[in-house]
């Protein structure tokens, strides 16, 4: 019988052994991968860096073409004699404000 448990331990010894080398390869292999990936991350934040001017510039324009829009709307409202003429032009004004402080406050918070 003790040939038995001791056959069966040795082979539980390998297993650990197995275990603890498997181990070590997937630190180092994550290791090496985590490099990788801090490297892809770095890359992708100076991509979005560079493209970021751009964007703002694009929602400056986007503000513009509602506030456009916005004041040919309430002219028209005002015109027909609406009396909802007053909340139509807050909520245009509104929206361009909130494009164009968008951008702003973007470009203070990165830093760009």
């Amino acid at each position: 019988m003790r040939a038995r448990r001791w056959g069966c331990f040795s082979r539980s010894r390998g297993r650990i052994w197995r275990t603890f080398a498997t181990a070590i390869f997937l630190t180092v292999s994550r290791r090496a991968s985590a490099q990788d990936v801090n490297a892809a991350l770095n890359d992708a934040n100076q991509q979005v860096r560079s493209y970021f001017d751009s964007g703002a510039n694009l929602m400056y324009a986007c503000g513009a073409l509602v506030g456009l829009i916005g004041a040919i709307k309430v002219y028209q409202k005002w015109n027909s004699g609406d009396p909802d003429t007053g909340r139509s032009a807050a909520a245009w004004f509104g929206s361009c404000l909130f494009l164009v402080i968008v951008a702003t406050v973007l470009k203070a918070f990165f830093g760009i």
